[in-house]
């Protein structure tokens, strides 16, 4: 019977689903875009763009873990998560049209607008984007079922992902403005991103009758519990390393086939080939996960997807149709980065629950929103300092000096990082195995709290 019990309605796994639609189109223009807007559209000084961007990402050290420790305390007629999911919708839509919009004015105006608009933008989307991932571990404990859950978010994320990617430059080229175009794409996706929020939210319910513990009264507390937790920092870390690897890869993406290849009307396509393959890959990459444990079957990803990029380094100063064999093979291999250690982090709630009697997966997927907020901070902010420091000058031919940092951060580099992270993954703690264990003791303390329910 417990087996029965675990399994998710795929109507739950639909719904689910498409709460990621609008957050995917929103966050793959911000990382494909957004420093693009900055330099060539705003015409912001790339370095002034980059670390008014890691000032905004500063808040997140605090948002992050305090709306996921929230959201674990809240008690609603909503439920705990869905709560946020309902009345952050709009406020996100609002932000994030502003985040797509900076008036003229001086430096220092400039800078300010950016850095508020993204403190703005960053706080309605944690608020409404922690409690959501904290579904993952709640709507269900199975191993499996979770990697399914996600795979289900993701076949929906992915194909959202690649409209942002693929047709936010062919929408921006549709204005005889580059600042019209993307005010546009602002207000479009905001109003996408929050409408896929109350669809789903209006679709799913949380499960009741879980065997919890009263939250500690602090989040300072609850964020020491957690990091305590070795698996978690331990794929925290590891993944904190690779996100800024593959955030690099995302940015500079747009630079390197535009400047590199001189491929600049092909943008959309190679942006769009890799992500189609990434959406094909998801499925395949699940029948891996069931196959093997899950840590080594990301890392197996991440072998591929690593192992393409650095070829990239190699291409030469001209158009070539090997980018596109390049492309495919890195959104293949790219793909497990969207299903494994999202699961991997709900496997991370039952341990600590197992041991602790709380459910803490807002706290855990606050801290895990941390690690991926301030990856890509890193990765925007050093981007500007690498286009500066390497002499890039937005709208030109680039010198060879500009060109050889576009390729060793596009590629060589972010490649080897990601090498050098996989003995972590392929011996991480949390197996299969041990995961049943850790369930059998969650149905036994969960029966227990039924019992006392019904007697």
């Amino acid at each position: 019977m417990e087996e029965k019990t675990d399994k998710l309605p795929t109507r739950t796994k639909v719904f689910y689903g498409i709460g990621d639609l609008g957050n995917a189109l929103v966050n793959s223009a911000l990382q494909f875009f957004l420093m693009k807007f900055y330099t060539d559209a705003a015409l912001v000084p790339p370095v002034l763009a980059g670390n008014a961007l890691l000032i905004g990402k500063s808040w997140d050290t605090v948002n992050d873990p305090l709306f996921g420790w929230i959201s674990d305390r809240t008690k609603s007629r909503f439920g705990k998560r869905r709560v946020f999911m309902i009345f952050g919708a709009i406020p996100l839509a609002l932000a994030t049209a502003l985040l797509w919009f900076v008036p003229a004015a001086d430096r220092i105006g400039a800078f300010i607008w950016i850095a508020a608009t993204f403190v703005l933008f960053d706080t309605v989307w944690t608020l409404t984007n922690v409690p959501y991932y904290a579904l993952t571990s709640e709507l269900t404990d199975d191993y499996d079922e979770r990697s399914s859950l996600t795979t289900y978010r993701m076949a929906m994320a992915v194909p959202a992902y690649l409209v942002g990617a693929a047709l936010t430059p062919a929408i921006v080229g549709l204005f005889a403005l580059q600042q019209t175009g993307y005010a546009f794409i602002g207000i479009a996706y905001g109003l996408l991103a929050g409408s896929a929020l109350l669809i789903s939210a209006w679709g799913i319910r949380e499960r009741k009758g879980l065997a919890v513990s009263i939250p500690e009264p602090s989040p300072l507390k609850s964020l020491a519990v957690a990091l305590k937790n070795k698996p978690f920092v331990r794929l925290c870390a590891t993944y904190f390393v690779i996100n800024v690897s593959f955030a690099f890869i995302k940015v500079l993406m747009v630079y390197y086939i535009e400047y590199q290849l001189l491929m600049k009307a092909e943008t959309s396509l190679v942006m769009g080939l890799m992500l189609i393959c990434v959406t094909l890959s998801l499925p395949f990459w699940q029948w891996v996960g069931r196959k093997m444990d899950k840590g080594p079957a990301y890392a197996l990803g991440m072998l591929v997807g690593g192992a393409a990029v650095i070829l990239t380094f190699f291409l030469p100063h001209q158009a070539t149709g090997l980018i596109y064999l390049i492309a495919g093979l890195a959104g293949f291999g790219f793909a497990a980065q969207w299903i494994f250690p999202w699961a991997m982090v709900a496997d991370v709630a039952d341990y600590d629950r197992a041991a602790t009697g709380q459910q803490r997966s807002g706290m855990y997927y606050g801290v895990w929103g941390l690690a991926t907020k301030i990856s890509e901070a890193l990765a925007l902010a050093a981007v500007g300092w690498i286009l500066t420091g390497f002499g890039y000058i937005p709208n030109v031919e680039q010198t060879p000096d500009a060109l050889l940092g576009i390729r060793l951060f596009f590629g060589l580099i972010p490649a080897g990082i990601i090498f050098l992270s996989l003995p972590l993954l392929f011996k991480y703690p949390i197996t299969r195995k041990s995961h049943a264990a850790i369930r059998t003791k969650l149905a036994v303390m969960d029966a227990s709290v039924a019992k006392g329910t019904t007697s």
